[in-house]
């Protein structure tokens, strides 16, 4: 074999090892290396305005982020404490009206027997001890994340470096490429994430507060955070607001679903693909796909990152095995990378 094929193979051994061996941890490097890709593109655009090199140009990120926060926080805090404490205050008595609704009906006392406290709360260290290991497993995760992007962020030249130093010399410039492009793909997946989360943000939170339902602005905060994991986060933001208006009955209820229906298709028909027409476009089902699949073997981790996955994975698979292998041939040589 030759050289070059040598390379590729004790790096596509190594990915696989590592995917069998502590996937999960890989997940984590992969949040860390997107937060990185974060930090760096915005500190690019503090760089082409001020001029400044990467290192300062990211602290100046930093700062200005923590500063928006900080402003944000003294803004909006009062009123997202009194919505919150609200919301913890209105969230029973609307879950007691739901069970009594269901309860009215036959299968009701069966299914609401079977979701009991003490059955969520049970034995073998139970729901507690799970909820207090998580908790902690994830404020680690979220440190070793802040750190890995950060370091991937001020130098990421040097770990290039060290990706392109495991691959044979005359396929040194193409995995230039490629790193190239996957930086790409996930600064295009960010950027449209974002936006598209403000979007919806602002027309839930407009739209719950015309129809009158109360703490709209909570529950439009609530749509924009979970806009992050597409198609399973919008059924779960709508949960609080048709619990609060169930109370007032099943028109309401509808108002509050056509509310939520009509921005989710608004986001989904409209919105998102006048973003990835410009930035990264995913089938729906890989998407899903994708969601199930990492959902069910890594929990919420893999929920989260399943999409920047499927769409780092996508622009690979398109750039490697079909331009470069189906496409170009190894007599041919590395053909110029496309546009993700």
């Amino acid at each position: 074999m030759s050289r070059r094929t040598v390379s590729l193979l004790v790096l596509a051994l190594m990915l696989a090892l590592l995917i069998l061996v502590a996937a999960d941890v890989l997940l984590v490097i992969f949040a860390g290396i997107l937060f990185g890709v974060f930090l760096s593109a915005g500190a690019g655009l503090v760089s082409s305005l001020t001029g400044l090199p990467r290192g300062p140009a990211i602290a100046v990120f930093i700062l200005l982020g923590l500063v928006v926060l900080f402003g944000a926080f003294l803004a909006f805090a009062p009123a997202m404490l009194d919505q919150a404490d609200a919301l913890a205050r209105q969230l029973p008595p609307a879950l007691d009206s739901l069970r009594d609704r269901i309860s009215g009906y036959s299968w009701g006392s069966t299914l609401l027997s079977r979701l009991t406290p003490s059955r969520l709360m049970s034995a073998e260290g139970g729901f507690a001890s799970t909820a207090v290991s998580a908790t902690f497993g994830a404020l680690g995760n979220f440190v070793i994340i802040l750190f890995i992007g950060l370091y991937a962020a001020i130098d990421p030249a040097l770990y290039r470096r060290g990706m392109r130093a495991l691959l044979a010399p005359e396929l040194r410039p193409r995995g230039e490429e490629v790193l190239r492009t996957a930086d790409r793909t996930l600064r295009g997946w960010l950027g449209g994430q974002i936006f598209s989360m403000s979007v919806v943000g602002v027309l839930t939170w407009l739209g719950l507060w015309l129809i009158g339902i109360p703490l709209a602005f909570i529950l439009g905060l609530i749509a924009a955070l979970l806009t992050f994991i597409p198609n399973i986060g919008p059924v779960i933001s709508a949960v609080p607001a048709l619990l609060l208006a169930m109370p007032d009955g099943w028109g309401q209820v509808g108002m509050v679903l056509a509310v939520f229906l009509t921005v989710q298709t608004l986001e989904s028909y409209l919105i998102t693909p006048l973003i990835q027409k410009e930035q990264v476009s995913l089938p729906p089902v890989l998407i899903i796909s994708a969601q199930l699949l990492l959902g069910v073997l890594f929990g919420l981790m893999g929920l989260l990152l399943a999409t920047p996955l499927a769409a780092l994975s996508l622009a690979m698979v398109r750039e490697v095995y079909v331009h470069d292998y189906l496409e170009g041939g190894d007599e041919q040589g590395p053909r110029p990378v496309r546009q993700p």
